[in-house]
């Protein structure tokens, strides 16, 4: 007896001193780590990285730039079952521990002791894991342990448990770049927190002991197991749900599979033009920091842009003939879903043309394996357009059986109709952009870089600088009527030639698209029929350099445009945006608008630290109403040719090389930025009457489709078609549509017709314009003062009485019915000079 006292008594002194030495060791650990530790009050503030999000200006999601999936959400937006579903399965006593749990660290020290001092990484509380997470690294060690528990213990003196919790559960990494609860309940289950079952639930909570390892979508069958023994049994335990609820939960399937952000409108190449803005604007932590951007784009016109734009160069690639399968492999006999998933693995969808393989081929009929595991048939209407691509203007002969065209192990593309079936189709060679804008502040509502973002990121729209040919011509028309030209003024179309020693023969001479030649006619009828050799001569009257200067007021830098007479021809370099934003000058009234395509950016706390403040034409603004009145009565009594002549070319390049101020305007709409008037608002006006023209009975005429008598716009080709334009407006919106090969290669020739901008690019225009401005009641074009109606002879394009027969209407300056009103026997020296020069034959 007395034997057992003695050792019961030295155990407690052995005990004591045991407690008193591990005491003073963990003393004089914290006294070695204390200094090293981090702060933990900067837990108060911590910014968790959160993705760049892009938005339309209606709210709709474009894009979503960093590396983690992450969706902040405060505490008490977590439904308790997901509380608790981590809870059990991290730290079941997590709000009744001071930040370590004494059992768990007993259960591990002596797993170490019986292991023969293998180090494990069990017994963390989630306040240890918030430590670790936020402070230290993974690594294995006993001086990692230590501090891990000194900051555990700091944290729950800072902060309280929900708070600590809300960290934990925001920065948790759950697998497949899904941090937090948030990201991954969207990512797994395509789910809000609140939607999510209790099996679900279950699941995300079993995810952070091996979240690459162990997610659903890596190996289904373990992380069922995983949820259901290691966290559903241990909700049962702690008593968070009932033997109903865990028996339920356990049987019920996952149906987990990667959701995607949910893109909502697809703009991938003004994503990116926003992504690099952001950077520039925001730095480096633009794409961590949780920013919010809502672009200027309308999200019903970029779905009827995307559209447009692939709807016409199919259309393009089909008339052309098809070039062939893709690729062709050799299938064995009694081949299987799987060996033919193998043949197709490197091929993915491109914008709706989905790849499959030929399994059998007829001569009525083939059967298409496609990647998504279906197996379609296609008769012969189906691949009837795929006459043989010879060369850009030539295709084989017409279809008459469908194993001309498919053979057994063709890869190929196929695509559904407007009739929902499946029909044969090819990744389009050539490319296209289209962009368009407000004219009213220049807001991007629309843009296409390219026919798939995924294939091509180069932005056609804005980085591509090709030649616009004859839509180019509007610019310097508008040079030629404030130069004393009218709409009525006779031009010849005539064979014109010039001396030029950079041709072999050391002669230019300019041609018509038709090759025919018209003889004398009015600038109307000239932009209507988009003769060239009018525009030369009208380019030679005004001088190229006055021309070339003038030009630069619609936004086109000077050094883009040629310093001699193929400007006439638009062999200058722009972009589709570059052309959008001249021809909002016309559809506006004169003003230069600044394209632009980011409206507010908001921080992670949805508060504003960007707004744009465009410069707007804003017509009817007080203020700009009083400026053009002014204008108005200096103009009284002003012949404006005169004072052209009078002012002589170098006022007028020194007037327009630096742009009229921006006026500051207090609108109904509050403060606004007047934009500069850079042309007067009747030429506009000319410019426009005379483009409505293209579109009613010109080049553009197929627009008329549309039903509406309130566009306007130019086509454009250039030599040997290598570029098709379209550019156009009305009253809300500008947009041109450019096609063309990226290697400059030649468009051809199709149905004997060639690739003129009006079969190439004005459909794409009309597709888009369709949606655009459906439901838009029709604005005529509004006719400003000192604008005035005379009737002409059409024939000589001088006034006419009222009882002539065959007199038509035409639009003039008040001025220039003073100056004709002289008649032809006594013109303007000016005019005589112009007229003269124009006519002539050169």
């Amino acid at each position: 007896m007395h034997l057992f006292l003695r050792l019961l008594r030295y155990f407690l002194i052995l005990v004591v001193f045991g407690l008193v030495a591990g005491c003073l060791a963990l003393g004089v650990a914290y006294w070695l780590l204390a200094p090293r530790l981090p702060p933990v009050e900067t837990l108060k503030e911590v910014r968790l990285q959160v993705p760049l999000r892009v938005y339309t200006a209606d709210g709709k999601l474009v894009a979503t730039f960093g590396e983690t999936r992450r969706i902040p959400v405060k505490i008490d937006k977590i439904p308790v079952q997901v509380k608790k579903a981590f809870i059990a399965a991290e730290d079941a006593r997590f709000y009744e521990h001071p930040g370590f749990d004494w059992q768990g660290v007993v259960r591990a020290g002596l797993h170490v002791v019986f292991s023969g001092g293998e180090k494990t990484q069990g017994a963390s509380t989630i306040t240890q894991q918030v430590a670790r997470n936020f402070f230290l690294s993974s690594e294995k060690s006993y001086t990692r342990k230590l501090s891990e528990l000194f900051l555990a213990r700091r944290i729950e003196q800072a902060l309280t448990k929900d708070e600590i919790l809300e960290l934990y559960l925001n920065k948790i990494f759950l697998g497949n770049r899904a941090y937090g609860v948030a990201a991954a309940a969207e990512f797994y289950y395509g789910k809000t927190l609140d939607q999510l079952t209790l099996s679900e639930a279950a699941m995300l909570a079993s995810l952070p002991k091996f979240p690459s390892t162990g997610n659903p979508l890596n190996n289904r069958a373990r992380a069922v197991e995983r949820r259901n023994v290691y966290v559903l049994q241990r909700m049962l335990e702690n008593h968070f749900i009932t033997a109903e609820q865990f028996k339920q939960a356990s049987a019920e399937a996952d149906l987990s599979y990667a959701h995607e952000p949910p893109i909502e409108v697809e703009a991938p190449y003004l994503a990116e033009m926003v992504r690099r803005d952001a950077l520039e604007r925001l730095g480096n932590d633009a794409m961590t920091d949780g920013y919010t951007v809502h672009t200027t784009l309308d999200s019903h016109a970029q779905d009827a842009a995307n559209q447009a734009l692939r709807d016409d160069l199919v259309a393009y690639d089909q008339r052309h003939g098809y070039r062939g399968p893709e690729a062709h492999v050799e299938l064995a006999a009694g081949f299987t879903p799987a060996e033919l998933d193998k043949h197709l693995d490197p091929y993915r969808p491109v914008v709706g043309l989905v790849p499959g393989i030929v399994t059998e081929s007829e001569e009525k009929s083939a059967l298409v394996y496609l990647d998504d595991g279906q197996t379609v048939p296609l008769d012969l209407n189906a691949v009837s357009w795929a006459r043989a691509y010879q060369d850009e203007a030539h295709r084989g002969a017409a279809i008459k059986r469908v194993d001309a065209v498919l053979k057994a192990g063709d890869i190929v593309r196929l695509a559904r109709g407007a009739d929902s079936k499946w029909k044969l189709s090819q990744i389009p060679a050539a490319q296209g952009a289209l962009l368009a804008l407000n004219p009213e502040d220049g807001a991007i509502i629309a843009e296409v870089g390219g026919f798939s973002y995924s294939r091509s990121k180069f932005n056609r729209a804005v980085q591509s600088n090709r030649q616009p040919g004859s839509s180019f011509k509007p610019y310097f028309y508008a040079a030629a009527f404030e130069h004393g030209f009218t709409p009525a003024s006779m031009v010849n179309d005539a064979p014109i030639v010039f001396a030029d020693p950079s041709k072999p023969n050391g002669l230019w001479t300019p041609q018509n698209d038709d090759g025919k030649f018209d003889g004398p006619m009015r600038l109307r009828e000239a932009m209507v029929q988009s003769k060239n050799l009018v525009s030369v001569r009208l380019l030679d009257a005004i001088g190229v350099r006055y021309a070339r200067e003038y030009v630069t007021r619609f936004g086109i830098p000077i050094d883009q445009v040629p310093d001699n007479l193929s400007m006439a021809l638009g062999t200058a370099s722009v972009s589709p945006l570059i052309m959008a934003r001249g021809f909002a000058v016309f559809a506006n009234g004169g003003f230069l608008v600044d394209p632009y395509f980011i409206d507010t950016i908001n921080d992670r706390d949805d508060k504003e630290i960007y707004k744009a403040h465009p410069v707007v034409a804003c017509r009817r603004c007080p203020e700009r109403l009083a400026e053009d009145a002014r204008s108005a009565a200096e103009q009284v009594g002003t012949d404006k040719a005169d004072a052209v002549k009078t002012a002589g070319l170098s006022a007028i390049a020194a007037a327009h090389a630096t742009p009229v101020p921006p006026v500051t305007a207090n609108n109904a709409e509050g403060n606004a930025t007047l934009a500069p008037r850079v042309l007067d608002a009747r030429i506009a006006y000319l410019i426009g009457s005379l483009l409505h023209d293209v579109v009613r009975r010109g080049t553009g005429h197929d627009a008329m489709v549309l039903k509406r008598n309130d566009l306007a716009g130019k086509t454009g080709s250039t030599n040997d078609h290598r570029d098709a334009w379209f550019t156009g407006y009305n009253d809300n919106v500008v947009a041109s549509t450019w096609v063309g090969f990226d290697d400059f290669s030649s468009l051809g020739r199709a149905n004997g017709i060639g690739e003129f901008g009006a079969q190439a690019a004005l459909p794409m225009w009309i597709g888009f314009m369709r949606e655009a401005v459906k439901g838009l009641p029709e604005k005529p074009f509004e006719m400003p003062s000192g604008i005035t109606t005379a009737r002409i002879d059409p024939d000589t394009g001088q006034l006419a009485s009222s009882g002539d027969g065959k007199s038509m209407l035409e639009v003039f300056k008040v001025e220039d019915i003073a100056r004709l009103a002289t008649g032809p026997s006594n013109p303007s020296e000016q005019e005589k000079r112009v007229q003269q020069d124009a006519y002539g034959i050169f």
